[in-house]
């Protein structure tokens, strides 16, 4: 039996500073389109969708941003719990800001149709220096019974090889990845949206927000890197039968039958010297200064 799934993502704009209200909305569209496609399995929404997260405002009243800061499980994710259940769908809300102790985690939750949590995903790559979040320590994958294996990754987890790689070596076919990209690089993105399919021989699903919480573009990417579905700026709803079959095919008999790259990653036995020592200690790595925002073109001037 082919390992067919139906899954949705929803390129939206949020209710700015408001989760709750956010939460209404995201809760109409699961319903609308468990209506219009009673096929979808999963939704999809863009990274801190359910948190109402918007650019950085510094008039921004600090009970407000307090309130946005809940613990997992916690009010939010108990909202889209039952969402879930109710609707009978997966859902993986994009993400939310996890309050734990004195910590912050820009953290995504994976929500069965019997709305329980699978899995939770702390970014392990905030937007540094831009972003103040802590990074988390663990990878995510977790399984969709006769289906198959999903990976979770957060924006800018994308611009690291790396971060796939370790996701499809852990058994991901299909990685699903929420971000919120305003800015001019999701150029930058959607061409690493394809790459890191075509390197990883799996889906690729990227759902970007709109206006202040994204650039649009959201997109699904094939095994073969193939761009299935692609949206413009407008708020839209990006619909997919994906195969999973098709991640064997490709991993089996190569990008486009040609290139048998994981295979031959298995098969070469070699040690990259990148990984066999500290990072930090390599010639192109010494000479490069803090992580940390320029503010002119001396470096390491703030």
């Amino acid at each position: 039996m082919a390992r067919l799934f139906g899954i949705a993502g929803v390129q939206m704009a949020v209710v700015a500073w408001d989760a709750d209200a956010t939460i209404d909305k995201m809760a109409q569209i699961t319903h609308q389109i468990g209506r219009s496609f009673p096929w979808v399995q999963m939704i999809i929404f863009h990274e801190l969708c359910a948190a109402a997260m918007v650019q950085f405002d510094a008039t921004l009243d600090i009970d407000v941003w307090n309130g946005l800061q809940q613990p997992i499980p916690g009010r939010f994710t108990d909202r889209l719990c039952d969402i879930a259940q109710r609707e009978k769908k997966w859902i993986l809300p994009g993400s939310l800001y996890e309050r734990d102790g004195d910590k912050t985690y820009n953290t995504a939750v994976v929500i069965s149709p019997e709305g329980e949590i699978v899995a939770k995903y702390r970014k392990l790559f905030p937007w540094y220096p831009m972003e103040a979040e802590s990074p988390g320590t663990e990878f995510c994958v977790f399984d969709v019974p006769d289906v198959g294996r999903f990976g979770v990754s957060i924006c800018y987890d994308m611009w690291f090889p790396e971060m796939i790689r370790a996701l499809v070596w852990m058994g991901a076919e299909v990685i699903l990845h929420p971000t919120m990209t305003p800015t001019s690089d999701r150029d930058l993105e959607v061409v690493l949206s394809q790459a890191n399919a075509i390197t990883n021989q799996c889906y690729f699903v990227d759902i970007n927000g709109i206006g202040p919480w994204g650039g649009g573009r959201s997109m699904i990417v094939d095994p073969d890197g193939r761009v299935l579905q692609q949206s413009g700026t407008q708020e839209t709803v990006l619909t997919e039968i994906l195969d999973l079959d098709r991640v064997t095919l490709t991993r089996e008999y190569g990008n486009v039958g040609m290139a048998q790259t994981l295979k031959h990653l298995r098969d070469s036995n070699i040690k990259f010297p990148q990984y066999q020592t500290d990072f930090a200690n390599g010639e192109g790595i010494k000479p490069l200064g803090k992580l940390q925002l320029h503010r002119d073109f001396k470096r390491g001037t703030t």
